[in-house]
């Protein structure tokens, strides 16, 4: 009897061990995982089912809105430009890759036109905040034809961005809210040709 009890004791005194140098060696990230937004969790458990589901980091970290049939290039870019309008967000430049794809190439190539969209104020706030935010400036809103022949909205989902780290001052977090709404809108938008 006295060496069961030995060896219980011996096993917890190993399980205590194991705890105490689990917690030395990662209680420093457990420490910052409680300094992030309560919703941090929720969205990169989201992250991570989109990568689960399609094999691509790239994909778990957008949105896509499916263009409606029926409607052209030429309506979503136009949509997009009178939305983005209609907000007040500047549309600071476009860059048309299947045109330099055509050009290098000498071939054809499908459409992928990419829209630049800032408020600057919004862009400010954020790089006062936080200069790493630079990488996400502008938002982007791509326009790809898939090989179908369909055409698809690209963005960065923004949730990372606002509710991934540290909570946002409440001021910068409103912005950036704004102007998920904004991009939302643009896609949605230009996707169903509602101008």
């Amino acid at each position: 009897m006295s060496t069961i009890r030995n060896l219980l004791a011996l096993v917890g005194l190993l399980v205590v061990a194991a705890l105490i140098w689990g917690f030395v060696q990662f209680g420093h990230l457990i420490g910052g995982a409680m300094e992030l937004h309560p919703k941090a969790g929720q969205v990169y458990l989201q992250m991570g089912q989109r990568l689960l589901q399609t094999g691509s980091s790239a994909a778990a970290m957008t949105w896509r809105v499916k263009v409606e049939d029926g409607i052209t290039f030429d309506d979503v870019q136009t949509t997009m430009r009178m939305v983005a309008n209609e907000h007040n967000i500047k549309n600071v430049g476009e860059l048309p890759l299947s045109q330099q794809v055509e050009a290098m190439s000498g071939k054809p190539y499908r459409t992928m036109k990419i829209f630049m969209f800032c408020n600057a104020m919004t862009a400010a706030m954020m790089m006062d905040y936080d200069d790493a935010f630079a990488a996400f400036l502008p938002c982007r809103i791509t326009v790809v034809e898939d090989l179908q022949g369909g055409l698809w909205l690209y963005a960065m989902d923004m949730e990372a961005m606002i509710y991934g780290g540290r909570p946002l001052p409440a001021d910068l977090h409103d912005e950036a809210l704004k102007v998920q709404h904004i991009i939302r809108d643009i896609m949605e938008r230009a996707a169903s040709g509602s101008f």
